[in-house]
């Protein structure tokens, strides 16, 4: 675990998982490396609820810097990269390729092997790419990871 990391009393981490630094893992998440590795790289932030999991064999799971995690999100199996925003109740899924800067929708479901391309917006069932993310958003992706910071010295 990175240095300057805040877990939730109850928050669950058990396995191969490497936290950079500064992360935060928020009440109740769940973030299973027991089966396969899990990464997860500077800043970024695991919400109430969410869990990570991965594939025993198949697929670990990476995760990039300052990523937010929505609240009861499930992400399996697959690649984050940096900048990302996943929402509430979203699920990405093994093997999918979240880019750099995407925001993927609260509720969307990215199917198995799904490639989103960065910078995007992506929403739905399954989820399509539905526009680039604007300048406002991507400022509203960066501010939520550093909200994360501030709310975890709270603690």
């Amino acid at each position: 675990m990175g240095a300057d990391c805040f877990l939730a009393d109850n928050a669950t981490i058990v396995g191969d998982v490497v936290l950079g630094r500064g992360c935060t893992v928020w009440f109740t998440a769940v973030i299973r490396g027991d089966v396969n590795s899990i990464r997860i790289g500077d800043e970024t932030n695991i919400q109430d609820g969410a869990v990570l999991h991965c594939t025993y064999q198949k697929a670990a799971l990476t995760i990039g810097a300052r990523v937010s995690i929505g609240h009861r999100a499930l992400v399996h199996g697959c690649t984050i990269e940096d900048d990302v925003l996943i929402g509430m109740g979203a699920i990405v899924l093994d093997h999918a390729v979240v880019g750099r800067g995407c925001l993927i929708a609260a509720g969307a479901v990215v199917l198995e092997n799904t490639v989103c391309e960065p910078g995007y917006l992506y929403a739905g069932v399954p989820a399509k790419k539905i526009k680039p993310v604007s300048e406002t958003q991507a400022e509203g992706l960066r501010r939520t990871a550093t909200n994360y910071q501030l709310y975890a010295s709270w603690f």
